[in-house]
């Protein structure tokens, strides 16, 4: 059978670890070029990072067809509202929205002019829905989920498709899962990256993909059926 991917060119951010390497791995394996970024090779806190970034993937690749975002901060659990410091705050926004947002941008514009049927995936979260102990990551979260809304809709037309995926409890970058919490999952288990990738891989193919734009894909086991984490008092 031919690779889902096979021609495709793509741009993961957070690549170096998590579910961001098992999308570049993924992705790669499905016959694609894979530009991987992480926080070694671009800084994407500031507009002007992620816009060179942007630049060295189109460089490096020649074209861009698929862009993955998956960079987020490293970030502390039950880190409330009250203790969140505004620093902190803008970092979380500007990695994981402000430059989803120009990256997305600045490729899109690229794939309009060369008539590229180019793909974008965002990585959100669950706390995008649902405010939890993390407000700077929730917030920037449910940022996203409107930005690929927004991005679905202006480059639909032009034939690109933009969807978000929503990991659910991935242990790893930041959740470590509390004694037991596995089995208040539907399905019994914590999440592995490679569970998120293999969804991905299903979003970004034309095979099983073609006529979902705009989309939210859930991939958490069913752990969104219940409130999975307490709150935590100011």
């Amino acid at each position: 059978m031919d690779k889902l991917l096979a021609g495709d060119a793509a741009l993961v951010t957070g690549a170096g670890r998590g579910i961001g390497r098992a999308m570049a791995e993924a992705i790669e394996a499905e016959g694609a070029t894979v530009f991987r970024a992480d926080v070694a090779d671009a800084d994407l806190s500031t507009a002007e990072g992620a816009g060179r970034l942007a630049e060295m993937a189109i460089q490096k690749l020649g074209k861009v067809s698929i862009f993955v975002h998956c960079a987020s901060p490293q970030r502390q659990e039950a880190k409330h509202m009250m203790a969140v410091s505004y620093p902190e705050w803008r970092e979380m926004i500007a990695v994981n929205l402000d430059a989803a947002f120009v990256i997305a941008q600045k490729l899109g514009a690229l794939m309009k002019q060369k008539n590229i049927k180019g793909r974008m995936l965002i990585t959100t979260s669950l706390h995008a829905e649902s405010p939890r102990n993390l407000p700077h990551y929730s917030a920037s979260k449910a940022g996203q989920t409107m930005l690929v809304k927004e991005l679905a809709r202006a480059l639909g037309p032009h034939g690109i498709r933009v969807n978000a995926i929503v990991p659910g409890a991935i242990p790893g970058e930041g959740f470590k899962g509390l004694p037991g919490m596995e089995k208040t999952i539907p399905l019994g288990r914590f999440g592995k990256p490679a569970d998120v990738a293999a969804m991905a891989i299903a979003v970004l193919s034309e095979r099983f993909g073609a006529y979902v734009t705009g989309a939210s894909i859930v991939v958490d086991g069913g752990i969104a059926l219940h409130n999975w984490i307490p709150p935590t008092s100011a």
